[in-house]
């Protein structure tokens, strides 16, 4: 072992030397790209087994199966994570911002495998989430630990976490733009010309590893049969506003029940509880089961009657209305389904429900206006497709994500127009109602959300102890004026921190306020410290968050405060001018192009 770290290290100090840090981000960016596509294949690999092994000899009397199932799988994905992970590994996406904004880029290096693990068992047993989240989180956590592993900076550790997250999108959609874009819309990191190209190296890779060992047919087989029209846009921008009602409609329920999971306290309680929400659920409503994803496909391919083949309602397929309720219905309980997967044990994310929900709202909306005969012709096939695209820009409070992401996943470019029309037009619905994505809503409540901040985003990547100052000369109460005098001559400073023998702060000196006394010689062995001393008009204590900081300088005014540990022990002070250069020295390597 010894001798294997000692190699490591001399690798170190050979990179140091021969390879500028620029080109081995970009060797690092690589890695993360095949990395990220191994693992996302592999887990879409998994998902698909366990799927088929179950359901390949399932008929229309084996319903009662889907009872079974979902209940399994979030038992088994709940029992893995609490007693084998320990940890929480729901929320992948949440989990990424919060650890760009408040661990410094760090991600724990069992998000690398947990999730996998987790969600492939959640969704393969029929659990109604998507596996994308999770392997956004696994690709993040690759990048994240592959940087600590190389003992890259905090900068370079938030842009190979970007690279992960684009390079795990990239990969399980074969969807190159798309991750790019997600990280610059959903994670907000910055486009420079110093991170793009490792973001595009990390894309293009996870997307080419993707293609060889799946095939470079797109996700989805679409085949526009119908020209789109210039005389359809309004019922696009119509499309758009709907699919903006509906994202906040999932965005509001999926918020509100996972806060009744959250209440319900022990394990057991939530496993019963979403056990028998998703079970129900699935067994009423089929295409629940799983990731939604042959659902997607019949309707993009016109066949929508089948998907009550195996329900209760099948008897009703042959009705116009009743395909549509049965949709409907489904439109409004697959937030319940997706919410009591996850809150019920399970491990999932909701790319998958978006653009379930997505396809199936284009749909009802073109089959509705069609029956109509005052209204123009619309393609189902087409409005399903730009559905997907409204929904997710909607749910994720990502337009461009929604438009590349659809157009790279189905071939559909012919309809890039449209899919921008109805991306735009529900971002715009939702944010009237609600300023914050589905991610990101939880930490800005909390006030943790910081990469949706610039100026927020640099105070992260602020330095402590750079910025703290420690050349001010301590004194102690019981020294005398003349004693204080002889410290003066010595220091370049005008505040003093007054100290006990313990090394608490008590207060401190400010030379404007004995100016009038310190050049009075008569006076030096009759005053002490002790009598004119003041309180500082505010400690700040040490790991206090850089924003809290600042807002504690603008609420005293002070251009100077000491600084303590928690028990109060003085460290130093920290100016509010070395806070400003530091930041700009931050804004300008961090957030400007070379």
């Amino acid at each position: 072992m010894e001798n294997k770290e000692g190699l490591f290290y001399k690798f170190l100090r050979w990179r140091d030397k021969h390879v500028q840090e620029k080109h081995f981000v970009l060797f690092l960016s690589f890695l993360v790209g095949i990395c990220t596509a191994a693992s996302a294949i592999m887990l879409k690999q998994l998902i698909h087994f366990i799927q088929k092994t179950l359901t390949q000899h399932m008929d229309v009397g084996a319903n009662y199966l889907f009872l079974l199932y979902p209940v399994m799988g979030i038992l088994l994905a709940g029992l893995f994570v609490k007693y084998i992970v320990r940890d929480d590994i729901s929320h992948g996406v949440t989990k990424i911002l919060y650890a760009i904004s408040q661990r410094k880029s760090r991600i724990k290096p069992h998000n690398i495998w947990s999730s996998l693990a987790a969600s492939s068992v959640t969704i393969g047993l029929g659990g109604s989430v998507g596996a994308e989240a999770p392997i956004v989180l696994t690709g993040a956590a690759i990048g994240s630990n592959l940087g600590r592993m190389f003992r890259m900076e905090q900068k370079t550790l938030m842009l190979l976490v970007g690279c992960g997250a684009a390079g795990a999108i990239a990969g399980i959609f074969k969807a190159p733009i798309a991750g790019l874009v997600f990280v610059i819309e959903v994670l907000m990191l910055d486009l420079t010309m110093t991170s793009v190209m490792p973001l595009l190296i990390s894309s293009v890779t996870a997307a080419t590893v993707s293609y060889i060992f799946t095939g470079t047919e797109a996700m989805f087989k679409f085949s526009q049969t119908e020209v789109f029209e210039i005389g359809r846009i309004p019922y696009v921008l119509l499309l758009g506003i709907f699919c903006g009602l509906v994202s906040l409609y999932f965005t509001r329920v999926m918020n509100k029940v996972e806060g009744v999971y959250r209440k319900f306290g022990t394990f057991w309680r939530k496993f019963f509880l979403g056990g028998v929400m998703l079970s129900i659920l699935i067994f009423l409503f089929p295409p629940l089961y799983g990731e939604g994803y042959d659902t997607i496909g019949s309707l993009l391919d016109g066949q929508f009657a089948h998907l009550m083949d195996k329900s209760l309602f099948y008897e009703m397929k042959g009705s116009y209305w009743g395909v549509l309720v049965f949709l409907l219905l489904i439109l409004l309980t697959k937030v319940f389904a997706s919410s009591a997967t996850n809150g019920g044990g399970g491990c999932g994310g909701i790319f998958a429900p978006s653009l379930f929900l997505g396809c199936i709202a284009g749909f009802i909306f073109a089959h509705t206006s069609n029956y109509f005969d005052f209204t123009t012709y619309l393609s189902e096939k087409n409005f399903a497709l730009m559905g997907m695209a409204g929904v997710m820009a909607g749910v994720m409070h990502a337009p461009l994500t929604g438009v590349f992401l659809i157009a790279e996943l189905t071939g559909g470019y012919e309809l890039f127009l449209p899919l921008m029309i109805v991306s735009i037009s529900s971002y715009l619905t939702i944010i009237m109602f609600e300023p914050h994505s589905i991610y990101s809503m939880r930490l800005a409540q909390k006030g943790e959300l910081l990469t949706h901040h610039k100026d927020r985003a640099v105070l992260t990547l602020l330095n402590v102890d750079h910025v703290i100052e420690k050349d001010f000369c301590i004194i102690h109460p019981d020294m005398t004026l003349g004693d204080m005098v002889k410290v003066i001559a010595k220091s370049g400073r005008n505040a003093f921190p007054v100290v006990d023998k313990e090394g608490v702060l008590l207060g401190i000196v400010l030379l404007d306020n004995i100016r009038n006394i310190m050049f009075r010689p008569e006076l030096y062995s009759r005053f002490k410290v002790s009598k004119f001393m003041v309180s500082a008009q505010a400690r700040i204590v040490i790991n206090t968050p850089m924003e809290k900081v600042m807002q504690i300088f603008d609420d005293t005014k002070a251009w100077n405060l000491p600084v303590v540990d928690e028990e109060g022990h003085y460290i130093g002070f920290m100016s509010k001018s070395k806070i400003f250069n530091s930041y700009r020295e931050v804004l300008v390597d961090n957030f400007s192009g070379d």
